[in-house]
């Protein structure tokens, strides 16, 4: 280098970090005064607790976050442990979740195990392996799964979109019979008398509670469930699209709205139906589930959906889980409320003498 050269050294760079006997000296204090000074333990006086953070603030001195750990017994992080790959449903969740546990000063490490039971295993071994005070476990699908094996049930595990096949483990979940009786009372209340139900597999669960919730909304309002109104199929455009062209063949009378089983049947239904000649929604209402904005804003008209309230779900596991680090034993399966975005899909353009308000056609 030249004699101008003014780069600095690494040792210049990244000068050694303060310890606690840099602080006490600065302080004027013993280590064990700064250890209860920083650990807001002990009975000291104010004058020196001031003293000693202000020492370290001045040294810019970090305590050593596994040392305070081993101290009071908690780590401050919790485990993720997911199998969404995609994410469109974890998200939400684990992005909520974190805000809630950051204002607690717990970090989050989290984990994909993509359905593989290896790959889990493997992840809980490290997370097991950092100290985590708890592990949150969140899936794409809400459908019943093996219990996490904790050793010695010494940590407290949540279930949020997913459920264990253990009764004594607490589970979050979207009310899906509560959500599809709001889709289905929404057209209803808007004067709609012949309803489908275009959904996904039987299998699911969440298939099986929204079928039950569109059910019983139509037997409340003194309507039939039509034979053949019923239609299972995937979770696609092209099954909506599909179930469109076999309810609308004419040999049956034609329903007047859908309510679909997620947003992506739901826009292909929409598609369908404006290639048959069909107006949505002055001749078919359409209601969708999940409100994912990808699907619910791109389709045109803009699609009604169920919001599962992802979020909310989020911070009421980051809400029960601080309560578990700290002592409360919580069990058994919660069900969230979910609520109805009203777009386009399912109500008629305002005439100029409506009020403009009763359609959203952006999300909330």
């Amino acid at each position: 280098m030249g004699d101008n050269d003014t780069t600095d050294s690494p040792a210049e760079r990244y000068p050694d970090r303060a310890t606690i006997r840099d602080v006490a000296a600065r302080a004027g204090v013993s280590v064990g005064t700064v250890s209860k000074a920083l650990n807001d333990n002990g009975r000291l006086k104010q004058e020196t607790r001031d003293k000693v953070i202000a020492a370290a603030n001045a040294l810019g001195f970090r305590p050593n976050a596994m040392a305070q750990s081993l101290h009071r017994a908690n780590s401050m992080t919790v485990g993720i442990l997911s199998t969404d790959s995609f994410g469109r449903f974890t998200f939400p969740i684990v992005e909520a979740l974190e805000e809630r546990l950051a204002e607690h000063g717990i970090a989050v490490f989290m984990c994909n195990a993509t359905d593989d039971p290896a790959r889990e295993k493997q992840h809980l071994d490290q997370l097991l392996g950092k100290r985590i005070d708890g592990l949150v476990v969140t899936a794409r699908r809400m459908d019943r799964r093996p219990a996490i094996a904790v050793p010695g049930n010494s940590m407290p595990v949540i279930y949020v979109f997913s459920q264990a096949d253990d009764p004594d483990a607490l589970c979050l979940l979207p009310d899906d019979h509560a959500g599809a009786v709001l889709a289905v009372e929404h057209l209803i209340d808007g004067g709609r008398k012949r309803i489908a139900h275009v959904t996904g597999p039987e299998r699911f669960e969440a298939v099986t509670l929204r079928h039950r919730g569109y059910v019983d909304a139509l037997t409340k309002a003194g309507l039939a469930a039509r034979a053949g109104y019923y239609r299972n199929g995937k979770w696609s455009e092209e099954s909506g699209r599909d179930a469109v062209v076999a309810l609308f063949d004419g040999s049956n009378e034609a329903p007047d709205a859908l309510f679909c089983g997620n947003d992506q049947i739901a826009r292909g239904a929409t598609d369908a139906l404006r290639e048959l000649g069909l107006r949505v929604p002055q001749d078919v209402a359409v209601v969708g589930f999940d409100n994912w904005d990808v699907m619910a804003l791109a389709a045109r008209p803009p699609l009604s959906s169920v919001d599962m309230n992802l979020r909310a779900l989020g911070r009421a596991a980051g809400e029960r889980l601080i309560a578990m680090i700290a002592g409360a034993r919580l069990k058994g399966v919660e069900r969230l409320p979910c609520s109805l975005v009203v777009r386009a899909s399912s109500v008629p353009p305002p005439s100029p003498k409506t009020d403009k308000k009763t359609i959203e056609e952006d999300h909330p």
